[in-house]
């Protein structure tokens, strides 16, 4: 039995979900609020952010390669690795809206491109016949940058409508906070390995 008082306390729980909030920072959105003795500290979370798991590279792919992403569609975080180690880092995503438009499996970042422009598919087109390119700005779908994947028409790319993250809100693709993919960005050469869980 422990001698501190109630207010100084933490439950499993909430130690656990402090320790994560304080391990992401601000890329998940989560923090502690401390709140009046006795009640235990409770964590707030943002209603649109991921609530990710760990991810090891070593349980994907053989080396880092170049550079190593998994985009988690079921945490709903993309993991990176550079191409020696050093640098790992998590960023809250959205992801597709249904298992149907969700492509698993092995794939590579074959180009980029800052400030993209965009065309709906051709399954896109026949849901919503209305839909036309749009250009590179604000009203963009795929934000400030994109990294596509060697599968036709999936990417990886950033957002203007931050509701979207943390959601089933994509038609395949894996979008991220522009700051974050700005970050991102820069960070994955073309044939930086990919995984999509």
């Amino acid at each position: 039995m422990s001698d501190h008082p109630a207010s100084h306390r933490l439950s499993r729980r909430s130690a656990v979900i402090v320790g994560l909030g304080a391990a992401a920072g601000s890329l998940i959105g989560v923090k502690a609020q401390a709140q009046d003795a006795p009640a235990l500290a409770a964590p707030i979370i943002r209603n649109n952010a991921s609530s990710f798991r760990m991810q090891q590279w070593q349980d994907h792919f053989e080396t880092l390669g170049k550079a190593t992403i998994v985009a988690d569609t079921v945490s709903r975080a993309l993991h990176y690795w550079s191409g020696d180690g050093s640098d790992y880092r998590i960023f809250p995503t959205s992801v597709p809206i249904s298992d149907e438009l969700t492509k698993r499996g092995y794939t590579e970042i074959v180009r980029k491109k800052e400030g993209p422009s965009w065309t709906p598919t051709a399954s896109q087109r026949e849901r919503y016949p209305d839909w036309k390119p749009v250009p590179p700005g604000p009203e963009n779908p795929l934000g400030t940058h994109a990294m596509y994947l060697s599968w036709p028409a999936y990417i990886i790319h950033g957002t203007h409508d931050t509701r979207k993250i943390g959601r089933k809100s994509s038609d395949g693709c894996i979008g991220l906070y522009n700051e974050m993919i700005a970050e991102l960005f820069p960070l994955c050469p073309v044939g930086t390995q990919v995984r999509v869980l």
